[in-house]
């Protein structure tokens, strides 16, 4: 307590130090996130693989286009990696120049950076806390409900040509971009010939639950 029972002013050093921690933190819990989506999609792609040997096309582009999800997601994550190192970067200079007395002053720049942050589905609800931290301690001005909104819209003729994109890697040629429409799948060059199907119930149920989700 300071004289006459006032409560001492926080410093603003300490304030930005406790939020760079709470932001550094979510930086090791965004690679936790990317390295698990790698990890997924190495099997997704596997699948694709045994599904082009096995000529199912539609399966085929149901894991396409769930790899185009998983590189989209990706991404998207390592851009908000670098946008939270940034408002730690600009957090840590506004803080350099304030004074006690004053106090800082509401930056539009963290305010952008964090406006894009919680739009990102992974950490919207944690980067809406911080913001919400951000306009207690004045360094950001409070952003209004509709910032907040997640923005998540994708252009679908984009999707579509990266799920071709993969196709094609992915089969060596075999679908995808630059495939004639009718061109039979055989096995995968430079690999061997799969023999009869050996997959789980399991797997084909999880094959079929996605073809579904397509055709719905």
């Amino acid at each position: 307590m300071g004289l006459f029972g006032q409560s001492k002013q926080k410093d603003p050093r300490e304030t930005v130090r406790e939020l760079q921690k709470k932001l550094r933190a979510e930086q090791r819990g965004i690679d936790r996130n990317i390295n698990h989506i790698k990890r997924e999609e190495l099997k997704v792609k596997k699948s694709l693989q045994d599904a082009a040997k096995q000529g199912n096309k539609d399966v085929c582009k149901i894991l396409a286009k769930e790899m185009v999800g998983s590189k989209r997601a990706v991404s998207k994550l390592y851009a908000s990696k670098a946008q939270i190192n940034s408002v730690c970067m600009q957090m840590k200079t506004q803080a350099s120049m304030v004074k006690m007395s004053e106090g800082f002053q509401a930056s539009t720049d963290i305010m952008k950076l964090m406006n894009k942050l919680t739009k990102v589905s992974e950490i919207s609800q944690t980067m809406q806390e911080l913001s919400k931290e951000m306009t207690k301690a004045g360094i950001i001005e409070e952003m209004m409900e509709d910032t907040m909104m997640s923005d998540d819209e994708e252009l679908e003729e984009d999707a579509e040509a990266e799920v071709e994109k993969i196709l094609f890697e992915v089969t060596k040629g075999q679908l995808g971009t630059g495939t004639a429409i009718n061109t039979p799948l055989g096995p995968q060059p430079d690999e061997e010939v799969a023999g009869p199907a050996a997959e789980s119930s399991e797997e084909e149920d999880d094959l079929q639950s996605r073809l579904a989700a397509l055709r719905s």
